[in-house]
Order: C-alpha cells, then structure tokens, then sequence
C-alpha cells in the first residue's frame, strides 16, 4: 500500500493518504451516524455536545464500573501500538480503529485527549525512502541496475526521523478524525513546558480552550529537539517528562482528567514477565504492590518498558485520575479496547487505591479449585455429613433466613415484577423442603465420587478403570432465587466440585446468610473454602472469561440471562436452557376429568417457573365440546390471558388477542392455545416452536401416547402428567442445578450424575507398548472385569 503511495509523484504526503483513511473509515460498522448525536450546538461549525457525564475531581475511581462515568479522558498510544511490527511505518488499520473509537466517545459528550508516539517511525519510513530513492538515481547512472539490492541503507538519527515524521504523523491523524466530524489539533512538548511556570500556565489555558471547542488535542513529545532522558531527574512530588508514559501522566493530572488509558503491546500488567511460566496477568494494582511485580525488559520499540507505566500510572493515580494499561495491539481486542474500558469490562490491569474488604474473584476461584481437590478427597460419609449439617442449619437458623429475605422483599418492593417477587421469598415450608431434599442428595451421595463404572483388563497384569471424578469448579449465577443457593451448595459437596457463586442484587441479604450457613456445614471438615460467594463488583461478562478457573456455567434465571452468558462464555461450556416453552397436546381421546386438573396445575400452580405450561395445543375435534368449554372456564376462573394461535383465531368469530409469537415464554397467568389435526402435527409443532424443554401429552389411548413420547426430541416427555414434574427433587435427585436442554453430557434436571465425569485409571506392572508390537512378546486381552455394585442404601 505505501509503497504505491510513495509512487504518486510530488503530491502531498498527507492527501494521497486520504483516500484510503476514507475508505477505511466509511467501510466501519461502528462509524457515528449525525443521527446519534444528542443536543449538538456549533461553535464554528464544530458539533459539540452536552451530556451529563462531570464529577468532582480530586479522587480516583474506586472501581471498575465506575469508569463509565469519566468525562476527560487521555489515551496514550505506545510506540508498539502505532507503529507496524517491522518498526518502520505505521500500522494503519489498528490506527483508524483507535481514531474511531476516540471519536465515538468524543460523540457521547467526553473531552478526549491523545498522546501518541509514531513520528519516529513515520519520519524512518519517509527518510529511507528518500535515502534509497537517492541512492538509486546515483547508482543507476554509474553501475546500472545491478547494484541496486545491494544497496545499504544507514542508521538513521531519531531526531531527524521524528523531525521528518511530525507532520505527515499529524496530518494522517487530521484525515482520519476529519472523517467523524472532529477536529484535532497538535500540541508539540518537551519537560521544560511543565517546569517553566508560564509555559505550564500557557499549555493549560491552550489545552481547556480546545476541549472547550470540542477539538480532540493530540499531544507529543517533541522529539526533533529533546534531550536524552536524565536517570532519577524526577523532582520531589513531580514526575519529569522522559517519554510519553510520563508525559501521559503528567499531562492527566495537570489537566485533572477523570482517566488515563495506556495501550501497550502487552495485555496488561502480570505478576512476572509476559510469557515466563506462570506468568499471570494482574486485574487489580493497588500502590504499594510493586515489591510483589518483577519488571522485564522495556518493548521493542519507544523509549519506556512496563516499570516507567507503572511509575507513570501510581503518579497519576496519585493525582486523582484513575489509570489502566492495556494491550492495543491484539487483533481480536485493539478495535473496542477503548470502549470496553470506559464501559467497565475487565479489560487490562485497572489501577485503584481502594483494596477491597475480601479476596478477588480471581483468588476466589483459586479457593474454590483447592478447596474443591479436598473436598474430592472426602469419605463420602464425610460428605454427606455436611450436607446433612446443613440440612440442619436451615431450620435451626430458619428465623434469621426469614429476617434477611424480609430485607430483600422489602428492597425489591415496586422493582420487581410480581413473578420475580414470588421467586424471591423464602417461607417455613421452603425451607423445609429445602431441608428434605438437602438430605435426599446426602443419601445419594454415598457412592457418587470415585465410582468404578468400567473395569477392562487390557492384558496380563494390566488393568484399566473408568471412575467418576467432580467436573472442577462450578460457576452458578442466579436471579431472584435465593433458594437455589443451598440447592447448589448440596450437590456441589455430594459431586466433590468447587464452587462459585454469583446471585442477584435483589437477593444480597439471603444469600450472604445461606452463604454463611454452607459455610460453617464446610467447616466440620476443614474444606470451608470449596464454596465462595461472589460479592465484588464482578460483571457476569467478565466472570465468564475465567476460563482458567471456571470447568462449568450454570446459570439460573431470566431466558436473556442464559443467552446472555451463553453469547459471553468464550471456552466454558454453559449447561442450562434458555428458555421453557413447555407444550401440552390435548389428544381427542384425553379424559375430561384428567385435562383440566393437568392443565391448572401446569400453568397456574408457579406460572413463573420455567417447567411452566405456555401452549396448549388442542386437537381440532375438541372444539366447541363440553370438555373445551370446561378449559375455557377454568383458565377464566383462574384470570388467565388466553392469546390464540393463527388457527384457533380463525375458527372464532370472536377471538382473543392473537399471539404474537409462538415461540413465547409468558411467565406469568398467559397462555397460548392453537388448534392441531394430530398428534403428528402436535409433535411438528413443538419441533418448530418449542425449546426441548418439557411437553406432555394428555390422552386415554396408549398406542397414541406412547407415539408422542417416543417422538417428541425434548428433555423431558410426559403422559398425563403435569409439566411441574419436570425437577431434580420431584424426580428423586433431591435438588437440581438447572434443566439442561443441550444433547451432551446432562439432559433434563440435572442433579449429582450431571456434575460428574470420569477419568481413566491404569494400573500395571513395567508395561510397554513395544511389547505389544507384532513380534512383541504380550498379545491384548481386552475383557471386561465385573463392575463392583453400587451402595443404594
């Protein structure tokens, strides 16, 4: 690409760029429509706008989530960043990608500012040129064009290179930006414009009058005249300017900007050089952590390593503006790196002076794996002890359950709606029956973990076993349930897996005590850390990305939340569902005094569980019969929202409201009924419509039902029974972490077997497989060995 743009002739660097800079950034999806922009006043023709984004400046953003609300900004660009990975040129493409980014957030009302390196490497590029384009032209007339690849190019001064390189660096910036409607501006200094009173006052005041004008300030050292950097010239409580990791931090603070963001070539800031073994990368840096951090080597390109950012970003975060450092080199992040820390996303090594009262996620998950491992190693006597302990602790502590849920219902009050409310509340009868079911997985628990499911014996001497092991650590998050919690902490313990736990706000009361509970149940066996409570600020976004720490998601909730996790789980499986449409097919031989019982206690009993009926589907020569009218009646009685169906509505003069969708889960007193012809486009219908969830079908004919069951593709298929059947403790399982509707490993409620796999264990005797070659001395066996029983008591 450049090297037809220096073809172009004489014209003007800059405008041969533009051209591509506009195809670059008219070819971007994310590009700001004028449409976007709110409250927009013009000052010579520049948009600005107001949005309510100020704070009070003097103190650095305590967290993460908090960043959303930075109105100044600076962006540092490292060299790394800007430049391409020859070090000769810039990298054009990751360029247009920050610039558009600055300007969507410049759009939403921020003051942005921009330090950026480049003009090195911008002016090498141009001089080489000129150097072999000279070179070239001599040595064609003399030697001919033999003699050209063997042309040396010489080592080029830096100063001249960025004397030769500000211009052009500036002018790429000004078409790029000018394609979204900004004005940038380039302000050019050294260490003496900050030490200088006057000048740092003009700087200042030049600085505030192009934020104010809506003119993004694109700030550099300027390299053509600064000396080279003084070892410990910092003065005392004000960081010397050696290169832009400090002129960034200096330029924040004097400018009281809310948030500095350093992009570098690496990801963050990790606990020992990048890619040394076991190298991790740090989320959170607190002052006084540097003792902890063992510094590499500096990048491969610009003036600073990782040591200068820290410095520069304790010295900001000192200031009052709030700092992260992160990678803006990544293909896969560099072209919403900018947006996603303003957006609070754990992206990089934020810097904060507030420690939090407890331990990271991240060392939470470390807890739950180790304490998990010794878990595992339990007697299953002993498991089931602490699950029976904590049986006990439900109804011994019952009357503080109920206090805390008091305070959840009382807070939730006119913010969640009526079906969420109902999940929320705990009573005397939940409990114990949380009780009861906690002591049901005790008792399954016997002989679940290290259980022999297979013996092969392979050759003489030489035995193969396939045992069941815990999947790891479980990642549970759940919404408005806080009965969920010791459901999940009991089959977490009887599978011997770790845990994690992520509940909703409106429950933080009861789950924090329930929490406890499970706890002090650990505690008689000194595995206490196996189950934590996540608490910190964490989003559900980023706790999906500990694929280091996290075997198993299982979330629990709202259909957008199991997608939404579904879509955010990047190299976790996620066991769930993400919706319930569960489906009920009146056959026209179903028994009168069986329908209308089975279709009350499937849609009115808990209309907002996700076992819950949503469609009923009636066969067409029930219309207009007793029995119809009989289901009618109920569900009016009942205050149920009819909606029909296309079909149904056509055979009404006067009909419901239409539904919108058939593929809808109400979750509340609505129901969908449609008309069908069979039991065959009963089944198509689910098919096309329903989630393989629960469906049932309700008919006296058993050639009929058995029909339906053997071809309907869902979790769980029913005759003549309710669609709330469909759950671990009614199913026997004692409790369940979820219904799953994948086709692998776990299908249906999925309680103890479902948090579960296996390992292979082999035992033998200075076996190899040289001996079993053609001319070996072992031939393979391969016979199946009796599998020791089961304890079912």
């Amino acid at each position: 690409m450049l090297s037809q743009v220096y073809r172009s002739g004489f014209q003007p660097f800059h405008q041969r760029l533009l051209p591509w800079v506009q195809s670059t950034a008219l070819s971007r999806s994310h590009r700001v429509q004028p449409s976007t922009i709110r409250h927009v006043r013009s000052w010579s023709n520049i948009p600005f706008i107001t949005v309510p984004l100020s704070r009070a400046h003097g103190k650095s953003f305590a967290h993460r989530s908090e960043l959303k609300h930075a109105k100044r900004i600076v962006v540092k660009l490292g060299s790394a960043v800007v430049t391409r990975g020859d070090e000769c040129g810039l990298a054009l493409g990751r360029l247009a990608s920050i610039v558009e980014q600055v300007s969507v957030l410049q759009n939403q009302g921020r003051e942005m500012m921009l330090v950026t390196s480049g003009a090195v490497a911008f002016g090498k590029q141009r001089l080489r040129h000129e150097i072999l384009l000279s070179q070239s032209v001599r040595q064609a007339l003399h030697s001919g064009q033999n003699q050209l690849k063997e042309m040396a190019i010489p080592v080029l001064e830096a100063r001249a290179c960025a004397a030769a390189g500000q211009s052009g660096l500036m002018a790429l910036y000004e078409a790029m930006f000018t394609q979204y409607s900004i004005c940038a501006a380039q302000i050019l200094v050294t260490n003496l414009d900050f030490h200088d009173e006057q000048k740092r006052r003009n700087l200042n005041g030049t600085l505030h009058e192009l934020l104010r004008m809506n003119i993004v300030p694109i700030v550099n050292t300027n390299d053509a005249v600064v000396p080279p950097a003084e070892p410990n010239s910092d003065l005392q409580g004000v960081i010397s300017v050696k290169d832009n990791d400090s002129l960034a931090a200096r330029l924040a603070v004097e400018m009281k900007t809310d948030l500095l963001i350093v992009l570098s070539d690496v990801e963050g800031l990790f606990d020992s050089p990048p890619g040394s073994d076991d190298a991790k990368l740090i989320d959170i840096f607190y002052p006084g952590d540097q003792q902890s951090v063992t510094f590499g080597t500096k990048s491969r390109v610009g003036m600073g390593g990782m040591e200068a950012k820290v410095k520069a970003a304790l010295w900001a975060l000192q200031g009052g503006t709030s700092v992260v450092i992160a990678n803006g080199t990544h293909p896969k992040v560099s072209g919403h790196v900018i947006t996603d820390i303003v957006e609070g996303k754990k992206v990089g090594t934020f810097f904060s002076e507030v420690k939090p009262a407890g331990p990271t996620v991240e060392q939470q998950g470390e807890m739950a794996r180790s304490g998990g491992r010794m878990l595992a190693t339990l007697e299953p006597e002993q498991r089931a002890e602490i699950i029976h302990h904590l049986a006990d602790l439900l109804t011994d502590q019952r009357d503080e359950i109920l206090l805390a849920n008091k305070k959840d219902m009382e807070e939730a009050e006119g913010r969640l709606a009526a079906p969420l409310l109902k999940r929320l509340s705990l009573s005397t009868s939940k409990l114990n029956s949380l009780a009861i079911g906690l002591r049901q997985i005790a008792a399954s628990s016997q002989d679940s973990v290290g259980r022999v499911l297979r013996r092969t014996r392979i050759a003489k001497n030489l035995e193969l076993e396939q045992v069941t092991v815990p999947i790891g650590v479980l990642l549970v998050i759940f919404e408005s349930r806080p009965d969920c919690l010791p459901q999940v902490a009991a089959l977490a313990i009887a599978s011997g897996n770790g845990l994690l736990l992520k509940g909703g706000k409106e429950a933080t009361h009861s789950n924090r005590i329930l929490h406890l509970l499970a706890q002090e149940a650990l505690s008689i066996h000194g595995v206490k850390e196996a189950i934590q409570l996540v608490n910190t600020r964490e989003e559900v976004e980023d706790l999906c990305r500990l694929d280091k720490m996290i075997d198993l998601i299982i979330p629990r909730g709202s259909s957008q939340l199991v997608r939404d996790i579904q879509k955010a789980a990047k190299g976790i499986p996620v066991m769930g569902h993400s919706e319930g449409i569960c489906h009920m097919y009146v056959d026209s031989e179903a028994s009168v005094d069986k329908v209308t019982r089975l279709v009350r206690d499937s849609k009115c009993e808990y209309p907002a569980a996700c076992n819950a009926l949503e469609t009923l589907l009636i066969h067409r020569d029930l219309l207009r019969t007793p029995l119809f009218d009989q289901i009618i009646d109920m569900l009016r009685v009942e205050q149920v929202k009819i909606h029909a169906g296309p079909k149904f509505a056509s055979y009404l003069t006067f009909s419901p409201s239409e539904v919108k969708s058939l593929r809808t889960e109400y979750g509340d007193l609505e129901l969908c009924i449609e008309v069908v012809d069979s039991v065959q486009e009963a089944i198509d219908h689910i098919h096309k419509y329903g989630s393989s969830h629960t469906d049932v079908i309700v008919t006296e004919n058993e050639k009929t039902a058995e029909f339906f069951l053997q071809h309907v593709d869902s979790a769980c298929v029913f005759w003549n029974a309710s669609t709330r059947f469909s759950d671990g403790y009614r199913f026997g399982l004692g409790a369940e972490v979820g219904i799953s509707t994948s086709r692998i490993h776990a299908r249906g409620p999925v309680g103890l077997e479902g948090l579960l796999t296996t390992k292979w264990l082999l035992r033998g005797q200075d076996h190899v497989v040289s001996d079993f070659s053609e001319h070996g001395s072992l031939k393979y066996l391969h016979e199946n060995l009796p599998v020791p029983q089961r304890n079912t008591n």
